[in-house]
């Protein structure tokens, strides 16, 4: 089995989240099955237990506080439209969590101590909904409103409810509304004044002490986000002395007298603990209640601290995978079977761009470029690489690929401007950037300005199909899994959170502003592509809809443009392991025969790349097979 698969096939495990009143009852996620789904784990015992098992995978649940039952998102085919379902710890059947709650997208779960729940919703025809059901009552609507809005947290006693809202019309930046649980209001903050500021809040959750109702809170008003403390009640607001580059988020330590201390800055991620009280004797000269909690150098995708102060943290870098470790010293969890290897570091590029210096991380292969290079751009758009462990940039890099990731406008952990920086013109400010880092990567020697591959999922996908549009003369190929394709019909067959995003992104709806969404739309230059394209869709996605998708292809069909499809039975990507093996196998076979001279390393010797789908002399992929899947992880 070559390295490049065997990173897909071995088993991962996600940081566990653990009941706040039985603190040895645990949840997490893994694909140890081969497909991802939830798992309990007793921590006095040892016992682990799959607590899901459906064919598109499972990754939404939590525990209740007293860790009685498990809570699960059951979905149909990976569409993300369903109802919460729950099962106990120990096991046994499902059931309705919330009998009477109809169907709708997840907007938010808090559950408290004597099993209240406050659960949020979203749907096509109700917009955002909050409701509170009390054990053995019908579920009670405390909240409506047309635009976004979800639940943030309940407060530890029970008594207040946190709402991050957009009725200001800006879905890119939250207000934050505290009601009782019969829905009155007790407080508002609201950084947009109105939806007139651009500024954003998010709810980061209240202490987890009975009577204290302050509220953990992520701000930007210095142009980053960093967390400050609000009292509701009082309307009293603390800011925090944290003096860090970059962007800061934070949780609360168990006791609540310490925040545990979030903080990515250039595409890494550390930790560090925040004393909340005031600083002992012996404290450093400043009296700083900064400590760093040590963590090696990469990515933190998570962390917890446990009730006896240690924390625990998913740690990876790009060159070596994913572990669940504690500052104890120890691994919390360590997957039984096949370790997956590791892979080549990155490296970090800064490029002068016309916004502004841009941040790309690079892996190459063995030996002098220049090389193939496959520009992987990631979805979002408010997301960003890291120096994360991933299995697809991995895989190009076996095959003799370079693979470079661009930070590009848009992308989060670079500053509120950086990632405000892409309205009105979507997709084409993001491809300027694109198109800075491409000329660096070939003037530098790294890349082949022949073998150029603009690839990318979701978001990713869309700016590749634009690219390929509106800049047809740079790539040799492109790859676009659940993209973006026809941005009119996309903006009308979409889940109702992302209409929002789109009207705050391109100024309003396709009838309000038809220009913008023309000038960002792939299909509007789907005549000027000129390399091969590969798109995979899943036929159940709420995200990027394939009528959208079909769309786009007709017309490269009418073309006679060479291009291939492969559409699957699932949603925004793929939760089963054979499947993402599948995609990227079809994605490297596509690339091996439409670029002359592509690198294939691995390869070479005796793999040769074989594809799961015969290409017909159409080069059209159309895969009839049902395959069980449901989100891309990676």
């Amino acid at each position: 089995m070559p390295d490049w698969e065997k990173r897909f096939r071995a088993p991962r495990i996600g940081l566990p989240e653990w009941a706040e009143y039985a603190p040895d009852r645990s949840l997490f996620v893994s694909n140890a099955t081969g497909t991802f789904e939830l798992y309990t784990w007793d921590r006095a015992t040892g016992a682990q237990r799959q607590a899901t098992d459906r064919p598109h995978g499972t990754t939404d649940g939590t525990l209740s506080p007293d860790g009685e039952w498990v809570w699960w998102f059951s979905d149909t085919d990976g569409d993300e439209f369903g109802v919460w379902m729950r099962q106990p710890f120990a096991g046994g059947p499902d059931e309705p969590a919330v009998p009477g709650l109809a169907p709708s997208y997840p907007g938010g779960l808090a559950i408290s101590r004597d099993d209240t729940v406050v659960i949020g919703c979203s749907t096509d025809e109700d917009g955002s909904t909050v409701h509170v059901a009390r054990p053995g009552q019908p579920p009670v609507e405390i909240y409506r409103h047309r635009e976004s809005a979800g639940v943030g947290d309940l407060s530890h006693d029970g008594s207040l409810i946190a709402i991050e809202h957009t009725e200001h019309g800006d879905a890119m930046h939250s207000a934050i509304r505290v009601v009782r649980p019969d829905g009155t209001t007790v407080a508002e903050l609201d950084d947009t004044n109105g939806g007139t500021e651009e500024l954003g809040l998010s709810v980061m959750g209240f202490a987890p002490v009975d009577g204290d109702s302050r509220l953990l809170v992520g701000h930007q008003r210095r142009g980053r986000w960093e967390p400050m403390i609000w009292d509701p009640l009082t309307g009293g607001e603390t800011a925090l002395e944290i003096d860090l580059p970059g962007d800061v988020g934070a949780d609360w330590y168990p006791d609540g007298s310490a925040l545990l201390v979030e903080h990515e800055y250039q595409a890494r991620s550390e930790l560090w603990r925040y004393e909340l009280a005031t600083p002992p004797a012996g404290a450093d000269a400043q009296g700083a209640p900064l400590t760093r909690v040590e963590t090696p150098a990469g990515t933190v995708s998570g962390a917890t601290a446990r009730p006896d102060g240690t924390v625990e943290f998913l740690w990876s870098s790009a060159a070596q995978p994913p572990e669940v470790r504690s500052t104890a010293g120890t691994v919390v969890l360590d997957p039984p079977g096949m370790k997956a290897p590791g892979s080549v570091p990155v490296t970090d590029a800064w490029v002068d761009g016309p916004g502004g210096r841009i941040h790309a991380l690079v892996q190459q292969p063995p030996g002098a470029g220049p090389f193939p290079t496959v520009f992987e751009i990631h979805g979002g758009p408010t997301w960003h690489d890291s120096d994360a462990f991933a299995s697809s940039p991995a895989a190009w890099v076996d095959h003799g690929f370079a693979v470079v990731r661009i930070n590009y406008r848009g992308s989060t952990g670079y500053g509120r401007a950086w990632t405000d920086a892409l309205k009105h013109r979507v997709g084409l400010i993001e491809l300027e950037d694109i198109a800075a880092v491409r000329e660096w990567a070939i003037a530098s020697g790294l890349a082949d300005p022949q073998r150029l591959v603009l690839a990318g999922g979701s978001w990713g996908g869309y700016l590749t199909l634009l690219g390929l549009g509106t800049q047809p003369d740079a790539w040799a190929l492109g790859l676009a899994a659940v993209p973006v394709a026809d941005y009119v019909t996309a903006y009308h067959d979409e889940m109702e959170a992302l209409k929002a995003m789109d009207r705050t992104l391109l100024g309003g709806t396709p009838e309000e502003v038809p220009e913008r969404f023309e000038a960002s739309s792939p299909l509007t230059y789907v005549d000027a592509v000129r390399a091969p394209v590969y798109i995979s869709a899943g036929v159940n996605d709420p995200r990027c809809p394939i009528q959208q998708v079909e769309n786009y292809v007709q017309r490269l069909e009418k073309r006679g443009h060479p291009h291939e499809v492969y559409r699957y039975d699932a949603g925004h990507g793929s939760l089963v392991v054979e499947e993402r093996i599948k995609q990227v196998r079809l994605e490297l076979d596509f690339a091996h025969r439409h670029l002359t001279g592509a690198g294939a390393t691995e390869s070479e010797s005796n793999e040769k790349v074989e594809s799961s789908e015969k290409v017909e002399s159409s080069e059209k992929v159309e895969s009839s097979e049902k395959v069980e899947s449901s989100e891309k992880v990676e």
